[in-house]
């Protein structure tokens, strides 16, 4: 759309974007903010009003008058997701503690065009800085659109350092080599894994970790036992029948994360398998769904909210300090295997 074209020196305010949008000027206000839900037909009329008049929020005087806040922006695509909970749990934690704000925003897909205008809504509604989780941060670092922000960016969940953004995550690879390492001391050597999606960086270390511990112990990997999933407990059943349909099925399988061990779980069941006796599952994360299940889910523990609330602070520290640093960090906390029944 092309913007209207304005006199030199004349400033657009807040009510000539509420005029062309058909809104309120206050609703302009809770679009920029974040500050009330909206429709989604109505936030996207303001948005595309703001972008037609060329529309740029006053974001210092805002700033002074919110105390100076830092205002941390969260991408996110299924707000019915454990790992979400965790993280904003985490986030408001420190926040409220130093006086920040959080704002999000929904993604549609996980592409890198989607993820890009995810994170310029939110600059456009006031944040400074943004906090990413995978896959968002695999999307984003490196690109062009990364290196222009001037806001400090954090991601979690991330073990690896970045160019471009501060990571906060655990040594996945040693997560899964351990949980895996507890699967052999319990004499299972027949181990099904099923993966994560490739958009997620952490998939390929988890099974890079699976298969050392293999070759640590002498045993073979067999490539049947490796079967796909993208962290949906749906991509769970499916990897799991799979497994158990081979000729000499597994005797334990590990999945990447807790809802697809749950979905395995579901799967032994109905096949009228007992769990630990006929077949030991354990997952990752140590999601809420880890003790929902019966029996409760052997599992890796990674603590999101932790993870969150160790980046809020960087970001904070980093918005006060003048912005994105030119340097980033990368801090890797620790992990559990925690053994419960299923084991």
């Amino acid at each position: 759309m092309a913007r209207t074209p304005r006199k030199s020196g004349q400033a657009v305010t807040m009510q000539a974007v509420a005029d062309r949008a058909g809104v309120s000027a206050m609703t302009v206000s809770h679009v920029i903010n974040g500050t009330k839900k909206l429709r989604e037909e109505t936030r996207d009329a303001v948005l595309a009003a703001i972008e037609a008049l060329g529309y740029v929020p006053n974001v210092a005087a805002r700033a002074l008058a919110s105390a100076q806040s830092t205002r941390i922006g969260i991408v996110y695509r299924n707000a019915q997701n454990a790992f979400l909970s965790a993280m904003l749990v985490g986030t408001l934690n420190a926040a409220a503690r130093l006086g920040a704000q959080v704002i999000i925003r929904k993604c549609d897909s996980f592409s890198t065009q989607d993820a890009t205008d995810a994170v310029s809504s939110l600059l456009r509604s006031g944040a400074n800085a943004i906090l990413l989780a995978p896959p968002y941060s695999e999307l984003l670092t490196g690109t062009d659109f990364s290196a222009g922000l001037k806001v400090p960016v954090a991601a979690i969940a991330h073990g690896d350092a970045l160019d471009d953004m501060d990571s906060i995550g655990v040594d996945e690879m040693a997560a899964a080599r351990a949980m895996t390492e507890h699967l052999i001391g319990r004499d299972h050597r027949r181990i099904g894994f099923v993966t994560g999606p490739e958009t997620h960086s952490a998939a390929a270390r988890r099974l890079a970790g699976y298969n050392q511990a293999l070759a640590a112990h002498g045993i073979t990997a067999d490539p049947a036992l490796v079967q796909p999933g993208d962290f949906s407990f749906e991509s769970g059943l499916v990897a799991a029948a799979a497994l158990l349909d081979l000729p000499e099925p597994p005797t334990a399988i590990f999945a990447s994360n807790d809802d697809m061990a749950a979905a395995a779980s579901l799967i032994a069941h109905q096949r009228g398998l007992r769990i630990p006796e006929d077949l030991a599952v354990a997952g990752f994360d140590d999601a809420p769904i880890a003790v929902k299940i019966w029996p409760p889910l052997t599992t890796v523990r990674q603590e999101i909210d932790h993870m969150a609330e160790r980046a809020t602070e960087i970001m904070v520290a980093r918005h006060r300090e003048g912005g994105r640093p030119d340097q980033t960090l990368s801090e890797q906390v620790g992990f559990a295997v925690i053994e419960r029944e299923s084991t």
